[in-house]
């Protein structure tokens, strides 16, 4: 991917900034670029440099490649004081937009600064050195004070793709409220059946009163599928259309399939907004604090595993196997194991484990079933893949989006338990297993994800509204930040870093062994280190704030 820095229109004044105007959200408009040359322009990053290793990584704006959007004249205006003139400043003369219809609305009356400072920025790391360098910022979300968009001239659509997951509606519901009582946007259309709706079926007029109750239902009103995407096809869909916001939600797939979208729509000069809203239950989205529905869904695991507690502890040897959401990353396994306290042994995808032999889970099961009588496994639904492939000899597919299928290591991991009891007749279990993961993400999100969905769909249509295209929404170290698609797109899955604090509390809370070798840990230590020093942009020289991890919790050479 090519780097450039964006320069300013040209102007009379001299330039003060480097590459991009801070000092305003819709800041002087790139070199024009003609349709013809868009594409070019497509993968190209747009930084700001500042003092101290400040880096910007701005979004695109629609002013980047179209010429007839709003440009601006500059003049001096002198200051006077006592009489006297005693300075000048440079101002800029806003020519063609709009003022945010937020400053009437009643409801914003009693805000105290109704829009976002347009110096702010949401830096990506907040925990630093004395000598680190400043590091890399996004673009603080909210409402500008000048609008691209008469509300009169939006049509919007919205369309969801992807797996399920508690918020969808939610999402939904206040983006077509937001659009319509915020902003007087009364053209909002939903896309149905993901992105192949686009092409293949009508769209469904959206009104808050048609959306009213939706965030009452679990589930996605628009209809939901994998892949269908067709690059030329969806983009021929939004000119037709007339559509120029468009509001995509759905996965990591799902933003990468959003990026080319809106390097078409840029390839051929279109005025329309492209924004992602990052959707996945596993909360596993590079760069973002969490992703929507992650919380409702550590809620519900707790049903299951109460319910595997309450048989094991019924029944003599009991055993209750629960397996959670979670194909790279274990995380709701993980805050699952952490919330319930009843875990005696959480198994995630990054930590590999083994079965047989000295320090080996069946060893580990059969010592804590002496000691307490019975005992709680999660397990999450990509692990342990590796060992179920080579006892199946079972070859590699895919799904529609791309994802790799899985075998269910629920089913694999009691049989295997149930095959090594019976080799011990006076040691008799009784063992449940409980597989909730489609329960789960089908519930109505809780209350916590439902106040969080609305801020990302405001944050979303603030973004789309001030003409910036390009982007994803996401809390970023707690603020709400617009985050250009190639930054995720070419991030690998964020994951549970076993060598980190946080699993090393499960391992305190189950006192399980960690089932790896010195060596694993070592490797595994040593990886992130590298992965720490690239994500950070650490200064050069500056070492690494992981150096001893504590060992693993009971961890054995594996014999």
């Amino acid at each position: 991917m090519e780097t450039v820095g964006v320069a300013p229109a040209p102007m009379s004044a001299p330039e003060k900034k480097k590459l991009l105007d801070l000092k305003d959200p819709l800041a002087a408009p790139a070199a024009r670029a003609s349709p013809a040359s868009a594409g070019k322009w497509a993968m190209k990053k747009k930084l700001v440099g500042g003092d101290g290793g400040y880096v910007l990584e701005d979004v695109p704006h629609l002013t980047d490649y179209l010429p007839e959007l709003p440009s601006f004249w500059w003049f001096f205006r002198f200051i006077l004081g006592s009489g006297q003139v005693f300075g000048f400043e440079l101002l800029r003369k806003d020519f063609m937009t709009y003022p945010n219809p937020l400053q009437d609305n009643p409801a914003y009356s009693v805000v105290k600064q109704y829009f976002v400072n347009t110096d702010d920025t949401v830096t990506q790391k907040i925990v630093v050195h004395k000598t680190s360098a400043r590091g890399t910022h996004f673009r603080r979300a909210g409402p500008r004070q000048r609008v691209y968009f008469q509300s009169d001239e939006v049509n919007a659509a919205i369309v969801t793709c992807g797996g399920l997951c508690p918020g969808l509606n939610t999402v939904i519901r206040e983006l077509v409220c937001g659009l319509y009582d915020m902003y007087g946007v009364t053209s909002v259309v939903g896309i149905e059946g993901g992105y192949k709706g686009f092409y293949s079926k009508n769209t469904i007029p959206l009104t808050p009163k048609s959306v009213n109750d939706i965030h009452k239902r679990g589930g996605t009103v628009l209809g939901t599928s994998r892949g269908g995407h067709d690059t030329a096809k969806i983009v021929d869909c939004l000119q037709d259309r007339n559509i120029n916001q468009v509001y995509i939600i759905g996965g990591d797939g799902t933003q990468k399939g959003a990026s080319v979208i809106y390097e078409e729509v840029r390839r051929r000069g279109l005025k329309c907004s492209v924004v992602g809203i990052p959707k996945t239950i596993d909360n596993d989205i590079a760069v973002i604090d969490k992703s929507f529905g992650f919380d409702t869904a550590v809620e519900e695991a707790q049903r299951a595993i109460n319910a595997a507690h309450v048989e094991a502890e019924s029944a003599e040897n009991g055993i209750g196997v629960v397996k959670l959401m979670g194909r790279n990353s274990g995380f709701i396994a993980m805050y699952a194991t952490l919330a319930s306290r009843d875990v005696d042994c959480c198994l995630i995808p990054e930590s590999p484990f083994y079965l047989e032999g000295k320090g080996g889970l069946l060893e580990f099961i059969e010592r804590r079933l002496k000691d307490n009588g019975h005992m709680v496994i999660v397990v999450a639904e990509g692990a342990g893949q590796d060992l179920i492939a080579k006892s199946m000899n079972f070859v590699d597919t895919q799904d529609a989006s791309g994802n790799k299928l899985l075998l269910d290591v629920g089913l694999w991991l009691s049989q295997k338990i149930k095959d090594h009891f019976k080799k011990k007749p006076n040691f008799p279990i009784t063992l449940k297993y409980i597989d909730p993961t489609y329960m789960i993400r089908a519930v109505r999100s809780n209350a916590s994800d439902n106040v969080y969905c609305t801020l990302l769909a405001h944050s979303a249509l603030h973004g789309a509204m001030a003409g910036y295209t390009g982007f994803t929404v996401a809390p970023v170290n707690g603020r709400h930040a617009y985050i250009p698609f190639y930054v995720k797109n070419h991030r690998e899955t964020e994951q549970v870093v076993i060598t980190d604090r946080m699993w090393a509390r499960v391992l305190c809370s189950t006192n399980q062994p960690c089932f790896l070798s010195h060596e694993d840990v070592e490797n595994m230590k040593h990886d992130d280190d590298e992965h720490h020093r690239h994500n950070t942009q650490l200064l050069e020289g500056e070492s690494s704030p992981v150096k001893n991890s504590s060992k693993c919790n009971g961890s054995v050479q594996p014999v």
